[in-house]
């Protein structure tokens, strides 16, 4: 969903643990899926600047991805041997992604004694030979619930769902669904219920609102909302050519080249498919409103454009990679300002604007909306908090990369979200990417609460990453249109070019992200992609170092900027849910005060860094807060720089990094920890 800064919706947090182990090992059947068409003995490594091949994905016909998937699926209990899982688990194929070099990235749901495990997805790399060489979790929590018989009624997990939704301003009387599930996807796993209020939200889109609530206690875990909020004569993109189906003497809005994509008008109706574009031209709409097929053939060229960016710049064949189209609706309700992608239907729906004058049916928007669908079918990010935050820039970045990838004179490309449809009644863009916070909600940078803010400005860090790692810092003119993207740390960034940012947060979604992935995680990541593709020792991969810091999410490339540098390399342990520890720096030799951008750049190793508050404290006893606790961030490690106005303190004197664990389980250290004077 698109959203807009008058509809915010507020998150709510439920960050889990990601972990990726080394193991060896098994998964011969799955290796012996490489059918015809698939690479051989890949060449040694990247050239300079160029990809390396090796770790390119393979374009899979849809024959050969089912037996893949087919193989790993008769596989699966060997591999879930192979990783540790314990006898009452199962595992369920999700997708592969195959390598040239014959590397296969199996995706897998998991089930417990039966029941659907909520946050224990996971993804296994096999090499050729058959042998696991890592797996990346959703959570590193021990799959074990003693009870698995409820302690509270299904009808009253159900009342409280249904209030929440309500609440919200749901309109649903009861629940679509509930069932029983396990919830791993925040700590210690636990018998829950899962429940589904449908109906309509406030402002008019279809609710799936998904309630987790513990079958013990009855307390809610965990919330989120299922609905993602996508020759004609175009409103938005001029005259352009659709691939239609003649039939008899009718045209339909068919697109046979693509799945078989449908376009359905929905005539203001908020519910069904709607009725098939039909007609006996073969030209559609007139450019305006005033004729109802010109959303239909904005948005039918809109999937057009999505499906051939996806399968000309990544090989994949349709939004699941299996060939099969989706389908889109416009003219849904009534002046309804939005656009949102539906999982369940497998559906596109645009609605027509503030008095149905500027449909929602741009380029951007379609292929933002699609990329959800993407997103869905791969890493699934959890729509909620920071994974919902990641999960709605893929979304805008992806959907940058369908308009750029149009060439399309009358919309060119951009780094502006929805400049077209004037959502907000003004002539302003949705969302900037170059400087999140110009539309007066999203956050440029990370910070330890951004979690709690509405995934939709929640997803600005990394939309300012991919901008800065596309583009670069500073100020640019690009299509006609002027940017200016600064960097957290004052620091500047180079860009490798919008081509090769877009197939590093592709490779990163599609081989090693989980639901629960959060901004620490993507970092991570997209730099393990960007090693692939690339090489650790290239620009590439220096650069996604660099714009991560941009938006103060790790540290340099050179693990710091320009200036002077304090460090102290002596590690120490930071006791479990014990008293704080210190590490000191003594700084001399210095004249004033010390800088208003002072830059801290830490390394801590820990296994749930939710657990650890993190201060500076300046020569004057003063502290600086650097990291809050939080019980939902559950990345492992503390890698980053942060900047601290310490213009009151003195330059000269013992600073201290001082850590406190404050919680139960987990365990670290202070590996170093540096000051820069820039």
């Amino acid at each position: 969903m698109l959203s807009s800064t008058s509809r915010r919706r507020t998150p709510h947090t439920g960050h889990h643990r990601t972990a990726t182990v080394a193991l060896a090992g098994v998964a011969a059947l799955i290796a012996a899926a490489v059918q015809s068409g698939a690479a051989s003995a890949a060449p040694a490594g990247p050239r300079a600047g160029k990809a390396d091949p090796a770790h390119v994905a393979v374009a899979l016909t849809p024959s050969q991805r089912t037996g893949l998937i087919r193989h790993a699926s008769a596989a699966s209990a060997a591999t879930a041997r192979a990783i540790g899982l314990g006898a009452q688990e199962r595992l369920v194929v999700k997708d592969v992604v195959e390598d040239a070099d014959g590397t296969l990235h199996t995706r897998y749901e998991r089930t417990y004694a039966g029941l659907p495990v909520l946050g224990g997805d996971l993804v296994v790399d096999t090499a050729g030979s058959g042998a696991v060489k890592s797996v990346v979790k959703a959570t590193r929590a021990a799959l074990k619930v003693r009870d698995l018989t409820p302690a509270v009624a299904r009808a009253a997990a159900e009342r409280q769902a249904v209030q929440r939704a309500r609440s919200l301003g749901g309109t649903a009387p009861a629940a679509d669904r509930v069932r029983k599930v396990v919830w791993a996807a925040s700590g210690k796993p636990v018998l829950a219920y899962e429940t589904v209020v449908g109906g309509l939200q406030e402002d008019g889109t279809p609710n799936q609102l998904h309630v987790i609530t513990d079958a013990a206690t009855g307390k809610k875990l965990f919330e989120y909302q299922g609905i993602r909020n996508g020759v004609g004569n175009t409103q938005y993109s001029g005259q352009v050519t659709l691939t239609t189906t003649q039939s008899g003497s009718a045209y339909t809005l068919t697109d046979g080249a693509r799945g078989g994509h449908k376009t359905y008008n929905l005539n203001h109706g908020s519910s069904g498919t709607g009725t098939l574009f039909s007609q006996s031209s073969d030209t559609w709409g007139n450019g305006t409103t005033s004729n109802a097929a010109t959303a239909g053939a904005d948005a039918h060229y809109g999937a057009a454009v999505t499906w051939d960016f996806y399968k000309n710049t990544f090989g994949r064949n349709g939004i699941k990679n299996n060939g099969v189209g989706a389908y889109s609706r416009v003219h849904y309700g009534n002046s309804y300002v939005n656009a949102f992608w539906d999982d369940s239907c497998f559906c596109m729906t645009y609605g027509d604007g503030s008095g149905n004058a500027d449909p929602l049916t741009s380029l951007d928007v379609a292929g933002h909306e699609m990329s959800h669908g993407v997103t869905s079918n791969t890493a699934n990010l959890n729509y909620s908090g920071e994974s919902g935050g990641l999960n709605e820039a893929t979304s805008d970045i992806f959907g940058t990369g369908v308009e750029f990838y149009a060439n399309n004179s009358t919309d060119v490309g951009d780094y502006l979200i929805g400049e077209k449809i004037d959502i907000n009644g003004d002539g302003t863009p949705l969302r900037y990417m170059d400087k999140p916070s110009k539309d007066g909600a999203s956050k440029d940078s990370w910070y330890s609460g951004i979690g709690g803010v509405d995934v939709h400005y929640s997803s600005g860090p990394a939309n300012h990453f991919f901008y800065l790692l596309s583009e670069g810092s500073g100020t640019k003119v690009i299509n006609g249109v002027s940017y200016n993207s600064p960097t957290a740390d004052g620091l500047p960034v180079t860009g490798i070019g919008r081509d090769k940012a877009l197939q590093i947060w592709y490779r990163a979604l599609t081989t090693k992200w989980t639901s629960t992935t959060n901004y620490a995680g993507a970092r991570t990541g997209t730099l393990a992609a960007a090693g692939e593709l690339y090489g650790t020792t290239s620009a590439e991969y220096k650069a996604v170092q660099d714009a991560w810091a941009g938006v103060a999410v790790g540290s340099r490339s050179g693990g710091g900027g320009g200036g002077t540098s304090y460090e102290n390399t002596t590690p120490v342990p930071i006791p479990d849910n014990g008293p704080a520890v210190t590490s000191s720096i003594t700084v001399s030799g210095r004249s004033g005060n010390a800088p208003g951008n002072l830059q801290v750049s830490v390394d801590i190793s820990h296994t749930w860094r939710g657990d650890l508050v993190v201060d500076l404290v300046g020569p004057s006893g003063t502290s600086y807060r650097l990291k809050n606790f939080s019980s939902s961030d559950s990345a492992d490690n503390v890698q980053a720089t942060y900047t601290v106005n310490a213009s009151s303190e003195s330059a000269n004197g013992t600073w201290k990094l001082k850590v406190q664990d404050q919680a139960t389980y987990d365990t670290g250290k202070i590996n170093s920890w540096k000051l820069t004077f820039p």
